[in-house]
């Protein structure tokens, strides 16, 4: 079971940064599940994985809503 942060209502960049706060409390291998609404939460994860190592799971959209899976890197 992934650890989940409820982002919905929060503006770039605060979703990322509590997410690299919740991050950083996982083991590697563990994924974080984010739910986010700010339109450019999925862009800015994927820029976020990249410069981080850590790896983006998936990213579904529904009503509006985001969820972002990310697997803490080793």
């Amino acid at each position: 079971m992934a650890a989940t942060l409820d982002a919905t209502g929060l503006l770039c960049p605060l979703p990322v940064l509590r997410a690299n706060k919740m991050l950083r409390g996982l083991a590697a291998g563990e994924e974080l599940r984010v739910l986010a609404t700010d339109a450019a939460a999925p862009k800015d994860f994927e820029s976020y994985c990249r410069t981080t190592g850590h790896v983006l799971v998936a990213v579904e959209t529904a009503e509006g809503r985001f969820t972002i899976v990310i697997r803490k890197a080793g």
